[in-house]
């Protein structure tokens, strides 16, 4: 018996064999969370350097996903692969730098353990096939660019656009909807916020969103089909209202401080991809329809 036969025919080995690859993958994702924003800063200034017609700055060391190798901020000291063992390093360490004994930020555990979960709840939910494998991928993307629009309020179009078509190409064969629906599910998102954005500034002036949350919600949209939509706004809305104003008093700061709303986005649309069929359901038995 071949391992993918074994896997397709033991769900508990599934889900376990997906939980651990989330780990690693969760561990990959800190990288990207870190150092992609960074990299299109850098990007960026060199732009504008170059429509400045300013000189170009020194030349600088490599900085990517793989370069340089990760290392302490506080000495310096590269970690070694056995102090990068998703979440049993950071146990093994005590939290410390094995050579500073500089504190190591908790996130970085929490993100591959909730890496893990997600993954291994997923492979559990659709079980092993394709719909698991183009789930998983879409789950590690909302998860990263959520954290990133948690640090920098930004949504990096190199994660949102290969995702938005991504789910298109899935879709095409059936995956989790049919390709109609989820073509107008990309352009209904993508026209609804696009519509409210444009309302309330003209209304008040204002900016209330960023394009970011346009593409986002255009790209669930291609991933769930229109479908999805009406449920993952409600929710967003519902969600970012409540724990926004939370976040605000915990943090003493004014109710006019931009809260980003991409993770609000991801979360109910992945709650939508997964449970969306049950919650209308649900909602429609108990109004009586």
């Amino acid at each position: 018996m071949s391992l993918i036969d074994f896997l397709a025919g033991n769900l508990l080995a599934f889900v376990l064999s997906v939980f651990l690859l989330g780990l690693l993958i969760g561990s990959f994702l800190n990288v990207v969370i870190y150092r992609l924003p960074k990299m299109m800063f850098r990007d960026w200034r060199t732009q504008a350097r170059e429509v400045l017609e300013l000189p170009e700055e020194p030349a600088t060391s490599t900085f990517n996903l793989v370069l340089p190798h990760s290392s302490c901020p506080h000495c310096n000291h590269q970690i070694k692969a056995w102090e990068n063992i998703p979440v049993v390093s950071y146990l093994f360490l005590g939290g410390k730098c094995s050579s500073c004994k500089a504190p190591i930020s908790k996130r970085y555990p929490l993100v591959e353990l909730a890496c893990g979960l997600l993954s291994g709840y997923v492979a559990y939910h659709f079980g092993f096939g394709w719909q698991a494998a183009g789930m998983l991928m879409l789950t590690w993307g909302l998860l990263a660019m959520s954290l990133i629009d948690c640090d920098h309020q930004l949504l990096p179009d190199s994660l949102v656009l290969p995702l938005l078509w991504l789910g298109l190409i899935v879709n095409n064969f059936g995956l989790i909807t049919n390709l109609e629906d989820a073509l107008w599910g990309a352009v209904a998102g993508y026209l609804s916020l696009w519509s409210v954005y444009w309302l309330f500034k003209l209304l008040t002036g204002k900016e209330g969103m960023g394009y970011g949350d346009f593409k986002l919600l255009a790209m669930l949209g291609a991933w769930g089909g229109w479908q999805v939509l009406p449920l993952t706004i409600l929710l967003s809305s519902l969600v970012g209202a409540v724990l926004g104003v939370i976040m605000l008093r915990l943090r003493n700061q004014e109710t006019s401080t931009p809260i980003p709303f991409g993770p609000y986005l991801a979360i109910a649309g992945w709650i939508a991809l997964l449970w969306g069929d049950q919650i209308t359901g649900t909602y429609l038995h108990f109004a009586g329809f």
